[in-house]
């Protein structure tokens, strides 16, 4: 979603962190203000940045170390849920205002989306679900200090939910905004003060309580009457906070028939709703598992009974990664680098076979180790070069993922050296995810080819050897890169040829490696949505 604007914007070329360039103001709300930026570290990957509507200025507050912790926990539950929009970093500015830095996503708000059609039954029960989703990573709380802290979001609205198309999992939608209102709300001298949306807003929210899970069980409630009928549940006599303090608390929502009458709602899901509009908390759900565990029949049953809609996602994202087994060692794999020759390019093996016959005519190369290594090597198919990836482990390994999703990323850092990390992902649902890492010096002419053939071909093949049988190629696979990853490695080639060094490669190495643990939580959770029952090949699109 982006919100244009005419007026000159001081903030637009502006840098923060010296990492972080303004480009465009795409969105302003109560909370604050988000731009469109480029990651100039990661050799300016898009990102989005919001100011919050504070200044942290007020010492008795302590405002500083609320932001933090309250960042810090928005962080951690992108981690944990696909529903909920990452923050990869925060700060505050030479005025004193706090920022996030968030995943960019191009996408539409609820709210847009409810404006132009009210969702299909089919299409809401979808949506409902994978938002319940986030709200229940978030209410069953986040681990700090060995403590668990639930997150209230005190602020569900439809403008709050973003609507995306994933290129592997369908309709996508994200919550955003976890914990800014509490934050919000805790820059001023009042210990109960109201702040959320009115029309949205719980009985006990508008009189300044603490709040639990319930409060967003209302308001959420609120929201999926609107997305069915595309009008509100209350109607107040004015939109001032004395006549939504009065409907809110006194007034029965309106029925559905009433609303819509065209249309056919089930019984269980309207009667859900209307528990969750409940004036008192003790009368609502107590938690959104009861919501998600209805949801998720209503969808199967409408599944079942016809045709989903081309958008609609698996039902299997329900997955969270808070469910998925602890993974070995982050990097079991050693990095190898190529034997070179005196061009500094690797020896390319001499033979001609057809794409899919690649691995047939090679074998394991002399001066390589027998170990569990990755490494890339250039070779030649119908008098083309072509990029492939080769790696050794075990042979039972190899076995546990014949059947597997093929995943690939590429991470890019200019500063302080051009350097490009070439992630790739066998995963199986039985048997987890096997990473294979491999970093690229883009100024290196190796680097330079490998990135330039990966970008133009738009695919490579793995050749895999097991360590008990090395002397020939085991099994292969192709995975592909999608069309604007490709159009990005060729457009990081030539920037990288303008680039001047500042400093040894590895200090670029040390800083893409942060960034990759930062991501693996999403990628396992995106795998995790597939159904790797039958060979796939998926790749990236970020």
């Amino acid at each position: 979603m982006k919100v244009k604007t005419t007026m000159a914007d001081p903030n637009i070329g502006r840098s923060l962190m010296n990492r972080y360039k303004l480009q465009e103001l795409v969105g302003t709300g109560a909370m604050g203000r988000v731009y469109l930026a480029q990651d100039l570290l990661l050799g300016g990957v898009p990102v989005a940045v919001k100011f919050l509507s504070l200044s942290i200025q007020n010492p008795k507050m302590r405002m500083q170390e609320r932001f933090e912790r309250e960042a810090k926990t928005c962080a951690l539950l992108g981690q944990k849920s696909i529903h909920i929009v990452r923050v990869m970093d925060y700060g505050v500015d030479e005025n004193k205002t706090p920022f996030y830095v968030m995943e960019y996503l191009e996408g539409t708000s609820l709210s847009q989306v409810i404006r132009a059609q009210t969702p299909s039954v089919i299409r809401f029960l979808s949506m409902a679900r994978q938002i319940c989703l986030g709200l229940q990573c978030a209410h069953d709380g986040i681990p700090i200090d060995g403590k668990i802290f639930p997150i209230i979001h005190r602020d569900i609205k439809p403008s709050n939910m973003l609507v995306l198309q994933d290129p592997s999992l369908g309709e996508l939608v994200k919550v955003l905004d976890f914990g800014i209102a509490k934050l919000v709300q805790s820059d001023g001298e009042q210990t109960k003060y109201y702040l959320g949306t009115l029309a949205y807003s719980s009985p006990e929210q508008m009189e300044g309580k603490e709040l639990d899970n319930r409060s967003d069980i209302y308001s959420l409630g609120v929201m999926m009457f609107e997305m069915l009928t595309g009008k509100m549940p209350f109607l107040p006599e004015t939109h001032s906070f004395g006549a939504w303090y009065k409907v809110h608390h006194y007034e029965q929502p309106r029925s559905f028939a009433e609303v819509a009458p065209q249309i056919k709602i089930p019984k269980e899901l309207e009667e859900l709703i209307n528990s969750c509009l409940a004036k008192s908390p003790s009368d609502r759900p107590q938690n959104i598992g009861h919501i998600l565990q209805l949801l998720s029949k209503l969808e199967q049953k409408n599944n079942d009974s016809s045709n989903p809609a081309p958008s609609t996602p698996n039902p299997s994202v329900s997955k969270e990664i808070a469910k998925v087994e602890p993974e070995k060692p982050n990097f079991p794999i050693q990095i190898e680098e190529n034997s070179k020759n005196n061009q500094g390019i690797p020896d390319i093996p001499e033979i001609s076979p057809s794409y899919p016959e690649l691995g047939k005519e090679v074998s394991w190369p002399k001066n390589k180790p027998i170990a569990d290594i990755v490494f890339p090597q250039l070779m030649r198919a119908n008098e083309e070069l072509i990029p492939t990836l080769w790696v050794m482990l075990s042979k039972e390994e190899i076995k546990k993922r014949l059947v597997c999703t093929r995943y690939n990323q590429f991470l890019f850092i200019t500063n302080p050296h051009p350097m490009m990390l070439w992630i790739t992902t066998i995963y199986n649902r039985k048997h987890g995810a096997k990473w294979l890492p491999y970093y690229l010096d883009l100024k290196s002419k190796f680097g330079e080819q490998v990135t330039t053939l990966l970008g133009k071909i738009g695919k490579y093949q793995l050749l895999f050897f097991a360590r008990e049988e090395p002397h020939h190629c085991s099994h292969t696979l192709v995975s592909s890169i999608a069309t604007a990853q490709s159009q990005r490695l060729q457009k990081w080639v030539k920037m990288s040829s303008t680039i001047v060094s500042t400093a040894n490669p590895q200090m670029s190495k040390s800083l893409l490696k942060r960034e990759y643990e930062k991501i693996k939580p999403e990628v396992l959770v995106k795998l995790e949505a597939i159904n790797t029952d039958s060979p796939v090949d998926l790749s990236s699109s970020n």
